[in-house]
């Protein structure tokens, strides 16, 4: 699943794309969708909250937002952008090949300059913007949002004392933009286990300050890093390194699955830890 800096840099290139820019073309393939077409309407901006992408459109005659493109990539969703028109890098008009499967598109969206195609979106719809703020009122502070509010985070993660805390740390109710990755790396960069009750976790701030400039640190980055030493593999401390040694005591690497029992229809998610850096017990 695409952690949020992930999705903060697919709305900050998306929004360079077709912020500000008329849609020349716009074909959503998705069957509720099957007859909204925005072609000659203008988006005023692509912006992110956790790992939701928002597109925000005027109405034609007002010039108030009166539309918003919602979209979640889930697990395998991605949003490419392709140079068209007279935009330098492309030939009399064309458009470089999808570099994924046309039968996975489910929004092509079109402006002078440029295509972004929506390939395997877990969720594609069109709401009022009181429909997206309710979209995702659920959320807790934003990591690289506006709103984010540590303080606000920790009481949300506290609030459940006994939950394990590799799954508070991935609910985005508490906190929104820690995925699979960043779940992992911050449990290993706190010393505590995936599995240890919140209250227990006695570096509870020093885990939610790191999430936040671990983020920040590699919203611009195309290959996140979590400060682990490269040695032929990404640099990372534990997260898919399992039974290889620990980068920092040598031990191996172990992994298992953390179910939610809050969410039991949902796959339970890989966890990896050091069994010396982060016993189960302490």
């Amino acid at each position: 699943m695409p952690e949020g800096d992930n999705v903060w840099r697919q709305a900050r290139d998306l929004n360079a794309a077709l912020g500000g820019q008329v849609l020349s073309g716009c074909d959503f393939r998705v069957p509720s969708l099957a007859t909204v077409d925005f072609t000659g309407r203008t988006v005023q901006s692509v912006t992110s909250r956790g790992k939701h992408l928002m597109m925000l459109l005027p109405g034609p005659s007002t010039g108030r937002p009166d539309a918003v493109i919602h979209s979640h990539l889930a697990m395998e969703g991605h949003w490419d952008i392709y140079v068209s028109g007279n935009t330098a890098g492309a030939r009399h008009g064309t458009v470089p090949k999808w570099r994924r499967p046309a039968h996975t598109a489910r929004a092509v969206l079109s402006t002078a300059g440029a295509v972004a195609v929506g390939f395997s979106l877990a969720t594609l719809e069109v709401l009022s913007v009181e429909e997206a703020e309710t979209a995702v009122a659920h959320l807790g502070p934003d990591l690289l949002g506006p709103d984010w509010d540590a303080e606000e985070a920790l009481r949300r993660l506290l609030s459940a004392p006994q939950r394990p805390v590799g799954l508070a740390l991935l609910d985005q109710r508490n906190l929104a933009g820690i995925g699979n990755i960043y779940r992992n790396e911050l449990c290993f960069l706190g010393g505590v286990h995936p599995g240890t009750p919140v209250a227990e976790v006695a570096g509870l701030p020093r885990i939610v300050g790191l999430a936040k400039r671990l983020l920040e640190a590699n919203k611009d980055r195309f290959r996140s890093t979590t400060g682990g030493p490269a040695r032929g593999d990404a640099a990372l401390w534990v997260y898919g390194l399992a039974g290889k040694p620990c980068k920092r005591c040598g031990s191996l690497i172990r992994q298992a699955k953390q179910g939610d029992p809050e969410f039991p229809l949902r796959a339970p998610r890989d966890i990896y830890w050091c069994p010396r850096c982060q016993p189960v017990e302490r």
